[in-house]
């Protein structure tokens, strides 16, 4: 599905936004307009998505200019919509609007971190020492196109320093892969703590046993080799847990976090490791059942009374969630 964005310079944002939204069908292409019902939804900081059908424009009020967001189920309709869009906002305006569409581009293409910024990030960061380097070329060596499962410096940096704060007894890991992570959070435990870590495969989490004893952490680790549900699920009631890490299979990511929260205690925390999906989360023609899933969690976290959240832009998107 096509992504479109545009930055349109106007002091009168909001009034804009009111005019489009006081008739929808003007909005949005004439041939969704037939076939879908359109609706808006508003928020109090005066952001605004149209959605029509598999596509949706979100418009966003700053006090120099306008944001617009288009996606639409292909070229065509996208194509539509901007046209509708852009002819709208000029009938209304009594101002001369200069709307400059960004080139079209799939979910899929997205890069949330700029190769140039991706390398100053991860040279002004605490390095990963010895131990976490080889593992990193072992992890390549070994598992091949896999390895991108394996979580980078920067995040393992922050995944120690997340598990300090907090002072962390008892951690879950949901997703081991060859440990780099394990290792991450087992180093940032209070001296008595220790990590479950939650796996499938023995032939990826050999070597994670491997590099847990190099560097020193091995006693605070156990693994669990099984379905991480019934894992999870066998825990004791009254064991609360610290902090929590998800990096699985994605599609069960809504199950992991409700069997986690309600095991967390107030002011732990849990991370979920990929919640854009490369991009493909934010484009709704991606619809495979790991891509659905993603969705109504990150959708489900964003109004949990029960948690405080934050969603960053780091690696394929982070996000942390601090029960209340």
């Amino acid at each position: 599905m096509p992504i479109s964005t545009a930055s349109i310079p106007t002091s009168r944002a909001a009034r804009h936004i009111e005019q489009l939204t006081s008739n929808l069908e003007h909005c949005v292409p004439e041939h969704c307009a037939r076939e879908h019902t359109a609706s808006v939804e508003l928020a109090v900081d005066g952001r605004t998505e149209i959605s029509f059908g598999t596509g949706a424009i979100v418009l966003m009020p700053y006090r120099d200019y306008l944001n617009v967001l288009v996606t639409a189920a292909d070229s065509e309709a996208l194509a539509g919509a901007q046209r509708a869009l852009t002819g709208r906002l000029r009938s209304l305006a009594g101002e001369e609007l200069r709307v400059s569409w960004t080139a079209p581009i799939d979910g899929g293409e997205l890069q949330v971190t700029d190769p140039v910024v991706d390398d100053y990030l991860l040279r002004h960061c605490t390095p990963a020492d010895g131990v976490l380097a080889e593992l990193v070329v072992e992890t390549r060596l070994a598992t091949g196109d896999a390895a991108n499962m394996q979580i980078s410096a920067d995040e393992g940096t922050l995944l120690t320093m997340l598990t300090r704060m907090v002072g962390a007894r008892f951690a879950i890991e949901v997703g081991v892969f060859t440990g780099y992570s394990s290792i991450c959070i087992a180093r940032g435990l209070a001296a008595d703590g220790r990590l479950l870590a939650c796996d499938t495969s023995e032939e990826w989490t050999s070597i994670a046993s491997r590099y847990w004893q190099r560097a020193g952490v091995a006693d605070r680790i156990e693994l669990k080799l099984g379905p991480a549900m019934e894992t999870l699920r066998a825990l004791p009631a009254d064991q609360p847990i610290d902090i929590a890490f998800i990096d699985a299979d994605k599609a069960s990511y809504p199950a992991y976090y409700e069997e986690l929260i309600r095991r967390l205690r107030p002011g732990g925390l849990i991370a979920l490791d990929n919640v854009l999906l490369g991009g493909r989360v934010l484009d709704p023609a991606y619809q495979e059942e790991h891509h659905q899933a993603m969705r109504r969690l990150n959708g489900l976290i964003a109004g949990d009374q029960r948690v405080e959240a934050i969603m960053l832009t780091l690696r394929d998107g982070l996000t942390l969630v601090r029960k209340r």
